[in-house]
């Protein structure tokens, strides 16, 4: 990429440190930055700061820096220095965005890493700490009480504050209401589960929401693919990051006009493909109608039950028909789209007539609608105990019809019914 803005790399050497230990003076340590966006905003709104390190000419992972520096009891002093080349190599750049920093959980609690000296070490670049979020993990600490200090004080002082890797370990929602961060950054694991399992999805979709509610942005992180980044989207996450915008580089060979570019790219196709799944979802809607409408004419005209339902049982995702007097007791057995799906195992739910169903949502949505057919919201329907919703429309005799789908086979499971089709 070519530079929008120029500035000279700046790697820092043992010689430049004062009374650095020899484990910080025999690395060369540079700063990296990946870009952070704003889908609302569509734009670049922040830089998280990462170190790459070399020694003897060779590439030494962060990971086993600090184990080193663990093991020599220099952490605090490494982060501090690392924290200084971040703060001076961005010092430079004029782009009114945040600046995120790592910040080892040691650190926040180590009696020579206070804040002031951070304060004085933003001042010294040039950097108002309200442009800096310090990135901490909520578990990390084995002295939650020095953490949750180290974090008012930090405010106080001006900086912003982000949980980083929340959803892993033991993270827990009353730890996150105490620190009150303005950013939780999701750990990708939970992205990458919601990719694959549509159930996983479902629990991102709820835990963004929870977290917004609670008064965070929400930040999901290693963004890859196209798939990605429509789920990341369709959570209506406050920011995003990942390589499908942008790889860590040198803050002078990020362009941001074209990250943005790449940015509203993406949001164009998720919008596309949300559009055609909306599309699709209709169809859907239209041919289940017709069909359980086909289903109670045939039962009006007393045709038998299993031959009323055959064809919208072969509607995809539709498993079991069942039928209910007006007093919400079954009438007969399940008609199902697999009849021997439980042959074989004991199942002492398998057979359900007589069983009374008056409890359910799907029967009072009936009774309160009677000339609609309604869904109920989704529950775990017996027997077969999987995720169900439940259709349900009044025939003559007020006698409801039932209709039980497992929206998890549809749509990749994110099929939304209304309240009446």
């Amino acid at each position: 990429m070519s530079s929008v803005v120029r500035l000279p790399r700046r790697i820092y050497r043992g010689a430049e440190i004062t009374r650095a230990p020899d484990m910080i003076n025999n690395y060369d340590f540079s700063s990296v930055y990946q870009p952070i966006l704003s889908p609302t905003h569509r734009k670049l709104v922040g830089y998280e700061a990462l170190v790459r390190v070399r020694k003897d000419n060779e590439n030494i992972s962060p990971f086993e820096l600090f184990e080193q520096a663990e093991a020599k009891d220099l952490t605090a002093e490494l982060d501090r220095h690392l924290l200084q080349i971040h703060l001076d190599n961005f010092a430079a750049s004029s782009q009114p965005v945040w600046l995120f920093l790592n910040i080892n959980p040691g650190t926040c609690i180590h009696p020579e890493a206070s804040l002031e000296k951070l304060a004085l070490q933003c001042q010294s670049s040039g950097i108002d700490p309200e442009k800096v979020v310090l990135e901490l993990v909520e578990t990390a600490s084995d002295n939650p009480a020095a953490l949750l200090e180290f974090i008012l004080k930090a405010k106080a002082h001006g900086f912003q504050i982000a949980i980083d890797d929340f959803g892993m370990g033991d993270s827990n929602f009353e730890r996150l209401w105490r620190i009150n961060p303005l950013i939780v950054k999701l750990d990708r694991s939970l992205l990458v589960n919601a990719e694959n399992h549509s159930r996983a999805r479902m629990l991102l979709e709820s835990l963004v929401k929870m977290i917004r509610e609670s008064g965070s942005l929400v930040l999901l992180e290693g963004i890859e693919n196209s798939t990605q980044a429509h789920i990341a989207l369709q959570t209506e996450a406050d920011l995003l990051q990942g390589f499908l915008f942008a790889r860590p580089t040198r803050l002078q060979e990020h362009e941001p006009e074209l990250i943005e570019l790449a940015l509203k790219g993406v949001i164009a196709d998720s919008s596309e493909s949300s559009a055609q799944d909306i599309r699709d979802q209709e169809s859907y809607f239209r041919l289940l109608r017709f069909e359980i409408l086909e289903a109670c004419h045939s039962l009006s005209r007393e045709l038998p039950f299993n031959s009323a339902c055959e064809k919208l049982l072969g509607v995809d995702g539709v498993k079991r028909c069942f039928l209910l007097n007006p007093q919400g007791i079954q009438q007969g057995n399940l008609a199902r789209a697999n009849p021997d799906i439980h042959r074989g195992k004991f199942n002492p739910l398998y057979h359900s007539a007589g069983a009374r169903w008056t409890h359910r949502e799907y029967f009072r949505n009936a009774l309160e609608r009677p000339q609609h057919i309604s869904s109920c919201r989704p529950y775990v329907g017996l027997p077969d105990a999987k995720r169900t919703v439940t259709l349900s429309t009044m025939l003559p005799g007020q006698r409801v019809f039932c209709v039980d789908i497992h929206p998890d086979e549809i749509f990749g499971g994110q099929l939304e019914f209304p309240a009446t089709l």
